[in-house]
């Protein structure tokens, strides 16, 4: 269970574009404190530093994918029940079903809709909070 108030997120997208984008609909429009980083590598580099709520993980990226990143991530002590939410455009339902079982709360898919976005991720949370 999230010990507290979703505030704080890091966002790893490879993609400028995307980054920019999801960046503006969760701090901008959500509200969210938003740490972004371009790269799994990156991300392991300063979640100790920012000390996320949440992370929103892309799945495919180059050098280290996103189920890679998570497993990476849940070596740190402190962040073994980090709640982290996949980003992809994969969305098999086998592919779906593979990601969850990484234990991640939820799986958003590509495209997204910037402006539901930030309300997606409190609904996330929330449903999460619940269980």
């Amino acid at each position: 269970m999230p010990p507290k108030n979703l505030k704080s997120i890091l966002l790893v997208e490879d993609e400028a574009d995307i980054r920019k984008i999801i960046s503006v609909a969760l701090g901008d429009i959500g509200g969210f404190d938003v740490e972004v980083c371009s790269s799994g590598h990156e991300a392991l580099k300063i979640i100790q530093t920012c000390q996320p709520d949440l992370v929103i993980l892309d799945v495919m990226m180059p050098g280290m994918d996103g189920p890679t990143t998570l497993q990476e991530i849940r070596t740190f002590e402190a962040f073994k029940n980090l709640p982290v939410i996949f980003m992809t455009a994969k969305v098999q339902p086998h592919e779906i079903s593979e990601y969850m079982t990484l234990g991640v709360l939820d799986v958003i898919t590509k495209p997204f809709d910037p402006v539901t976005l930030s309300q997606q991720i409190k609904d996330i949370w929330n449903a999460f909070e619940l269980v």
